[in-house]
C-alpha cells in the first residue's frame, strides 16, 4: 500500500517511506566509490590520487541541485499542505527549468578554472595531467548531475520514492557496467571512468524529466512555471544549508588533501580518498533519511498538524541514534575488508588507511543527529537555522579541527578531525532544538 504524506507516521512507516531515498543517495554515492575502485585497482595510484584531488572542485557546482531540490521540495510540500496543488505544480516547474539553465551556465563557467584549481591543490606532473583529463569530461556533465540531485528530493514529495529508487539503480548500473567495459575491456583508463560517471548521471536525470513532463499519477507535473522571483529566492535560501554543506565538504576536502600532502605525501591523500568512499555510503543513509522526511515534515507543518510533527521529530531522533550506532560498529569491525577493496595492492597504504578508518568511524554516531537537525529546519522552511547547523558541521568546526588537531596529534589529528567537528555540532543542534521547540510545536 502506498504511503501518503497526509498519513500518520509510525517509526516503521517513516523508515519505509524514507528507505527508497536512502537507497537513491546510496546508489548515487556509488558513482564515486565505483570510480575509485576501478581507478585505484586498474588504472593506478597516481590516477587515484588525481581523482581525489580534483573531484571536490568538480562537485561544488553540482551541489546546487541539492539546494534546489531540498529547499524547493520543502516549499512545494508546504504549498500542497495548504491545499493549493496548482500553485505547487507551477513552483515545481519553475525550479526544474531553473536547474537546467543553471547547469548549462555553470558548465561553461567552471571549465576555465580547472587547471588553476588543480595546481592550487598541489597537482603537478602526471597527477596534474590526470586531473585535467577527468575534469574536462565531468564538468560538461554538470547539467544532468544537478538535475539528478534535484529530482532525488522531489520523488518522495510526489509519493513515488520507489520509482526514484529504480531510476537511481538504473543510473548506478549504467555507471558500474560502463566502468568495467571502458576500463577493463577497452583500456580507456581514467577517460573511461569519467565517461561512465557522466553516462550514469544522464540516466539518472533524463527519465525523471520525461516522467514529470506527462501525467504520472502524482500531484507533481511540469507545465507552466510560477514566474515569481520569490519562489526561487525562498527555495534557494531554504535549501542553502544543503548547498552549504556540500560546498563546505568539497572545500574542506581540499584542505584535508593539502594537509595530508604535507604530512604524509600521496599515500595520505589516497588513504583519505578511501575514507571518503566509505563515508559517502554511511552519510548517504543519514542524508537519505533527512531528505526523505522533508516532504512529510513540510506537509504536516503546512497543514498545522503539530501533534504529528512532534511524533515525527521524536521518532526520527531514535531512528538516527540506531543508525549511528550500527554504522559506528560496522566501521570498527569491518574497516579492514572495506579498505582492502581499494588499496589491498599496497601494504603500507593499506595499514595507514585501516588505522584511519577505525578513528574516523567515531564520527558516524553523531553525524545522523546533525544531518537530521539541518533537514528538519529546512522542512520547517527555516533556512537560517538549517544553514547555521550545516555551516558549523561542515565548515567551521572542520576547519578548526583539521588545522589544530594535527599540531597535537600529528596524522591522527586529521583522522579524528571529523569526529571532533560532529561532536561540536551536536551541541549546536541540541541548542537549536531546545530553543525552537515551542515555536514550531514539536517540543
Amino acid at each position: 500500500m502506498d504511503i501518503k504524506l497526509s498519513d500518520h507516521f509510525t517509526a516503521i512507516r517513516l523508515i519505509r517511506f524514507t528507505l527508497p531515498t536512502m537507497g537513491m543517495l546510496g546508489i548515487t554515492s556509488l558513482y564515486s566509490v565505483v570510480d575509485g575502485f576501478f581507478v585505484s585497482n586498474f588504472v593506478g595510484k597516481t590516477a587515484f590520487v588525481a581523482v581525489n584531488l580534483i573531484f571536490p572542485f568538480i562537485l561544488i557546482p553540482s551541489t546546487l541541485g541539492s539546494m534546489i531540490g531540498t529547499g524547493g521540495s520543502a516549499l512545494v510540500a508546504k504549498t500542497l499542505g495548504e491545499g493549493d496543488p496548482d500553485r505547487a505544480n507551477r513552483q515545481f516547474s519553475l525550479l526544474v527549468y531553473f536547474a537546467m539553465v543553471l547547469g548549462i551556465s555553470l558548465s561553461l563557467l567552471w571549465l576555465p578554472f580547472l587547471r588553476p584549481a588543480a595546481r592550487s591543490l598541489g597537482a603537478e606532473g602526471e597527477v596534474l595531467d590526470a586531473c585535467l583529463i577527468y575534469g574536462w569530461i565531468l564538468i560538461p556533465g554538470l547539467t544532468p548531475m544537478i538535475l539528478q540531485y534535484m529530482f532525488q528530493s522531489f520523488f518522495p514529495l510526489a509519493e513515488k520514492p520507489r520509482l526514484g529508487l529504480w531510476v537511481t539503480i538504473a543510473a548506478g548500473m549504467t555507471n558500474i557496467l560502463l566502468d568495467a567495459f571502458l576500463i577493463l575491456v577497452c583500456g580507456w583508463g581514467l577517460v573511461g571512468a569519467a565517461i561512465a560517471t557522466v553516462a550514469g548521471m544522464v540516466v539518472g536525470a533524463l527519465p525523471p524529466l520525461i516522467i514529470f513532463s506527462r501525467p504520472n499519477g502524482s500531484q507533481l507535473r511540469m507545465g507552466r512555471p510560477h514566474c515569481k522571483l520569490h519562489t526561487l529566492v525562498k527555495s534557494c535560501t531554504n535549501g542553502s544549508s544543503e548547498c552549504m554543506a556540500n560546498v563546505s565538504i568539497s572545500l574542506v576536502a581540499m584542505l584535508y588533501n593539502f594537509q595530508l600532502l604535507r604530512l604524509a605525501g600521496e599515500n595520505g591523500v589516497a588513504a583519505y580518498g578511501v575514507l571518503m568512499y566509505i563515508s559517502f555510503l554511511a552519510i548517504a543513509l543519514f542524508c537519505g533519511y533527512g531528505f526523505g522526511a522533508i516532504p512529510i515534515i513540510g506537509y504536516h507543518f503546512g497543514a498545522k498538524n503539530t501533534w504529528e510533527l512532534k511524533g515525527i521529530f521524536q521518532k526520527s531522533l531514535l531512528i538516527n541514534a540506531i543508525f549511528g550506532l550500527v554504522l559506528t560498529v560496522i566501521g570498527f569491525t569491518a574497516s579492514y575488508p572495506l579498505v582492502y577493496v581499494f588499496v589491498g595492492y599496497d601494504p603500507s597504504l593499506l595499514k595507514m588507511a585501516h588505522h584511519a578508518c577505525i578513528l574516523y568511524s567515531f564520527s558516524f554516531f553523531f553525524a545522523g543527529f546533525n544531518i537530521f537537525a539541518s533537514s528538519f529546519f529546512t522542512a520547517l522552511n527555516n533556512g537560517l537555522i538549517s544553514a547555521g547547523i550545516s555551516f558549523a558541521r561542515t565548515l567551521a568546526f572542520q576547519v578548526i579541527a583539521v588545522l589544530a588537531l594535527p599540531a597535537w596529534l600529528g596524522l591522527d589529528g586529521i583522522w579524528l578531525a571529523t569526529t571532533a567537528a560532529e561532536t561540536g555540532t551536536l551541541g549546536v543542534s541540541i541548542l537549536c532544538f531546545r530553543l525552537m521547540g515551542k515555536t514550531y510545536g514539536y517540543k
